[in-house]
Formats: C-alpha cells, sequence, structure tokens
C-alpha cells in the first residue's frame, strides 16, 4: 500500500472549507475554473448521503473519474473518500482521509492522507496523478474561501 500525505494552509475558516468540501454533490461550486490541467465538463450524482458517488467528467479524459463519500463528521471536519469503477493513473484501490484543522486569523489547514495500490510499474505516475489533483483541490478551496470573503459565494 502506498500513502502520500499533504496538507495546505488556506485563507478561509475551518467552517468555511467544511461548508464547501461537506456538499460532496458540488464540487464543481470550488473546483478550480481558470486552469487548464483538469476542467469538470459535468458531474453526474449517484444516491445520497454516505455512499453517494460522483462521477466527474473531465474534458480530455476517456471516462468520469467516480469518488464515493464514505464518511463525513461535522464535528471533527474530517471525510473519506474512495475512487471506484475504473480508476486513472494505473490505479487499483484509492481512499483519502481529509480533515480540516483551525488556525489563527480566520485561516485553516486542510489535511489529507491517501492510501493507494497500483498496477505493477505505476507508482510514480499515480503519485504525480494524485498530486496534481491535490493541487489543483487546494487551489480552488482557496480561490473558493476568496470568493466567500468577497460575498460572491454563500457559506451555507
Amino acid at each position: 500500500m502506498l500513502r502520500i500525505e499533504t496538507h495546505q494552509e488556506l485563507n478561509g475558516s475551518a467552517a468555511t472549507v467544511w461548508a464547501l468540501l461537506a456538499d460532496f454533490a458540488n464540487i464543481q461550486r470550488w473546483w478550480p475554473t481558470d486552469d487548464e490541467i483538469v476542467v469538470i465538463e459535468r458531474v453526474e450524482l449517484e444516491g445520497e448521503g454516505i455512499g453517494q458517488i460522483r462521477h466527474i467528467y473531465n474534458r480530455g479524459f476517456p471516462g468520469a473519474v467516480s469518488e464515493r463519500l464514505d464518511f463525513q463528521d461535522s464535528e471533527s471536519l474530517s471525510y473519506k473518500l474512495s475512487i471506484v469503477g475504473e480508476r486513472p493513473a494505473g490505479l487499483l484501490s484509492y481512499q483519502a482521509t481529509g480533515w480540516i484543522s483551525s488556525l489563527p486569523g480566520d485561516r485553516c489547514c486542510l489535511n489529507y492522507c491517501s492510501e493507494f495500490t497500483t498496477q505493477p510499474g505505476r507508482a510514480q505516475e499515480a503519485e504525480i496523478f494524485l498530486r496534481a489533483a491535490y493541487g489543483l483541490m487546494f487551489k480552488g478551496l482557496d480561490q473558493a474561501c476568496k470568493r466567500v470573503r468577497e460575498g460572491g459565494m454563500g457559506n451555507e
């Protein structure tokens, strides 16, 4: 089993970031739109609550990346998700855990830990793909926090 641990300080409160992430069905609310690396064309949903799957169709990708919400806890500001179905970049299995820590000055830190297995010889490809996705996640959340601060997005 391979593992990636990363974190990013964000210019938004833990409550703001949690509101964005807890709305699992609405990834497009915070995914960056100014980056051509991975552009979401559409998201199709299957189910509700824990077990919900969001099928994310990205421009230039042959199929959807399907993420299932495995756990979500608003008290600890933590969640788990898995990539299911056809997995990109040689991934055979994937589960990530995210949790938010409050920081002074209306800021927070999103901590992210993933465990995954890959097809033989594809570990480096998978890690590059995942680290790029995490970078986009952090970028998009920071941009969404800015929109919330400027009043351009509700903070529910």
